[in-house]
């Protein structure tokens, strides 16, 4: 997962919507610690926590698997 684009979306799409992180937490549920240390770069959300902030934000959570065995034998990055 890329961690950093996930935080960096969240927290603009919290600022472009002029929503505090106090504010995000109570309509999300999500715990107002969860949510700081989740942006902060320290805390590993859940994939339901991340819909819950996401449904408040009005943005999709897409997943995306890959082949790991595959990936290995070519080279690629996996998740």
């Amino acid at each position: 997962m890329h961690h950093e684009k996930l935080i960096k979306t969240i927290k603009e799409r919290r600022d472009v919507m002029q929503v505090t992180q106090e504010t995000l937490a109570e309509l999300s549920g999500v715990g107002l610690r969860t949510l700081k240390q989740f942006e902060s770069g320290k805390g590993n959300p859940t994939l339901i926590t991340l819909q819950k902030l996401s449904d408040v934000l009005g943005l999709e959570v897409c997943l995306q698997l890959k082949n790991i065995t595959k990936a290995n034998e070519t080279g690629e990055n996996t998740i």
